[in-house]
């Protein structure tokens, strides 16, 4: 490695998105273009099954997963019921060697029953992590000791959401933010160093799958949650309720992050149930600009949008991707990006922008592929790629790795159902 990209900034990777929850890698030093026969493998470790990324912190790699003798390939839209045990792992970052693991036994009522969905969350010297059917855990780092623990579904009177539990905890100040219930609270903020409830807020049908979002207007802090049957905002020290508005999810499927843009809040679930609000000046209401607005917007599955240059992209849930105009909700590029000619159900190619700035973009596709490629006005244009996994589950007849990465330290961290890599993208 060269003098200067030995000296370049080096990150961790702590949560789902990254360290600003924003997916943007700030690190340099890294391959302009994949060298030939690919990247370097540094590990390669043995995992059972999941959809959680990895979270890397303090030179640890920290990764949950499923381990059962039950057939958990995908199921659309049935609850399948199996037993097994979920595990959190803590894997040396420089060798992949485990150096502890904390398990528990689980039974799975959830359709993609394959293992968790949340990234864990790192935070100083704990880790936090939430199981499919709503274990959460807070565990020393050092040793994966259990310093609290808590059962959101058994907690909070209700049952998993027909995916599971797969709203990522944030943390914010003291509190562990999370989306738990239905009839009892919506969501919780927990003490972080106790696990004891601070306040809850909401009711829901379903728990919905959208994570617990930070946004700033006017000012004005707040925490922001979509739920099946609506969207609202509260004071993130109290919970007090400042704005709500009236959505609808399909199949009580919302599940990407609402996304602010300028003096707007965009959302968009399955079936072109899009939603854009306008936030009033003080920040404290907003108003419907437009609902379910056909052939507009982003109706997003597993990768979450965001913007580029005043343009937001993502996956559309019939796999396209996607570039729109906000406010108008137009369409103004779309294509399959690195996923081939067509677009197929639900495709995904998890996409994080390398520099606040930049034009180059990763993008971990399901086909096991990384992908380094430029994101414009003009479309997408691939660069480079490289073959780093073997899909191991099914989606929509296909075979499919769901599994978002995580970047650190000039390397990406990703795994399958039957192992996690580290791969190395430092430049030589």
């Amino acid at each position: 490695m060269s003098c200067v990209a030995a000296m370049t900034r080096a990150d961790d990777w702590p949560q789902w998105m990254g360290p600003g929850r924003d997916n943007i890698w700030r690190e340099e030093g890294l391959v302009e273009r994949f060298p030939a026969g690919g990247p370097k493998v540094l590990w390669r470790v043995p995992i059972a099954g999941g959809y959680a990324g990895a979270a890397v912190a303090g030179g640890r790699v920290f990764v949950t997963d499923y381990v059962t003798e039950a057939d958990v390939k995908q199921s659309n839209f049935e609850r399948k019921t199996s037993t097994g045990t979920e595990r959190v792992l803590c894997l040396d970052e420089a060798t992949g060697k485990v150096l502890w693991k904390h398990e528990y036994p689980v039974t799975y009522t959830i359709s993609y029953p394959a293992g968790p969905r949340c990234t864990p969350t790192v935070d100083g010297d704990r880790v936090y992590t939430l199981g499919a059917e709503g274990d959460l855990l807070c565990l020393a780092v050092a040793d994966g000791r259990v310093i609290w623990s808590r059962n959101l579904r058994e907690d909070y009177a209700t049952k998993a959401a027909l995916w599971g539990y797969a709203s990522h905890p944030l943390v914010d100040g003291d509190r562990l933010v999370c989306v738990a219930g239905t009839s009892v609270a919506h969501a919780v903020a927990l003490d972080k160093r106790t696990g004891k409830e601070v306040w809850r807020a909401g009711t829901a049908p379903e728990q919905g799958y959208s994570p617990p979002t930070v946004i700033e207007h006017a000012g004005l802090r707040q925490l922001v949650f979509m739920k099946p049957d609506g969207i609202y905002a509260v004071e993130p020290e109290t919970g007090k309720l400042i704005w709500e508005a009236a959505y609808g999810a399909d199949n009580g499927s919302i599940i990407m992050a609402p996304v602010k843009v300028g003096e707007h809040l965009y959302v968009g679930g399955f079936q072109e149930k899009n939603l854009l609000l306008k936030f009033a000046a003080d920040g404290r209401s907003v108003e419907t600009v437009w609902r379910n607005k056909a052939k507009h917007g982003i109706s997003a599955v597993n990768v979450q949008p965001f913007l580029v240059d005043g343009l937001l992209w993502g996956y559309h849930e019939k796999g396209e991707l996607r570039a729109v105009a906000i406010p108008s909700g137009e369409v103004v590029w779309r294509g399959t990006g690195p996923l081939g000619e067509r677009p197929v159900g639900s495709g995904t190619a998890f996409i994080v922008r390398q520099g606040e700035q930049g034009e180059r973009y990763w993008m971990f596709a399901e086909t096991g592929d990384l992908v380094i490629a430029k994101l414009s006005a003009a479309g997408y244009e691939e660069l480079d790629r490289a073959h780093l996994l073997a899909p191991t589950n099914t989606a929509f007849g296909r075979e499919v790795v769901w599994c978002p990465p995580a970047y650190a330290n000039r390397s990406i961290v990703v795994r399958n159902d039957k192992e996690i890599i580290r791969v190395s993208l430092a430049a030589e």
